[in-house]
């Protein structure tokens, strides 16, 4: 059986971004945590990214996760859009440098499709299967933002092992 990994993954966003924290062997995961990081009230830019920094950073030094799975940034029409959301996911990513901590990333297809079984799933859909995936009580109150990073650290329990054999076959 392989050791318990715990992995943190990132939902972000300019005006809240989710956190979820799952333990896995390869085989099992299971719940540790999950929140948001709300920042739509804050109006400067700087402020909102440093809010989301030392969010990410006390939910890192209070879980200790060995890796960080975070959303890809995707681009649809609103380029605008996409910049905040890329200054967000970096200020969250950020808070893992210094402690070691690999970063991997994961298109919101990527991730529908490791948890539902496919790419285009509703955020209802995702939040059903990380319930069932993670046994978590009906009475556990999960935003759709805490779900989808509760997904991102299960898609990457999901893929991680494989990744390992890749890159081991490569070396």
């Amino acid at each position: 059986m392989r050791p318990w990994v715990r992995v943190l993954g990132i939902d972000p966003g300019f005006r809240v971004t989710g956190y979820g924290v799952v333990d896995t062997n390869g085989q099992q995961s299971r719940y540790i945590a999950s929140g948001i990081i709300q920042v739509a009230k804050i109006d400067s830019v700087a402020g909102r990214l440093e809010h989301i920094f030392a969010a990410v950073n006390a939910v890192v030094a209070e879980h200790q996760p060995a890796e960080l799975a975070v959303e890809r940034v995707f681009v649809h029409k609103n380029a605008d859009s996409a910049l905040k959301l890329g200054q967000a996911r970096a200020a969250a990513i950020c808070a893992s440098f210094g402690r070691n901590i690999p970063v991997f990333e994961y298109a919101a297809r990527e991730v529908k499709q490791a948890i539902v079984g496919r790419g285009a799933a509703g955020k209802d859909q995702v939040q059903h299967m990380v319930r069932v995936l993670l046994d978590v009580d009906a009475s556990l109150s999960l935003t759709e933002d805490a779900s989808d990073a509760l997904g991102i650290a299960l898609c990457h329990a999901h893929t991680r092992i494989l990744q390992q054999r890749y890159a081991e076959a490569l070396a």
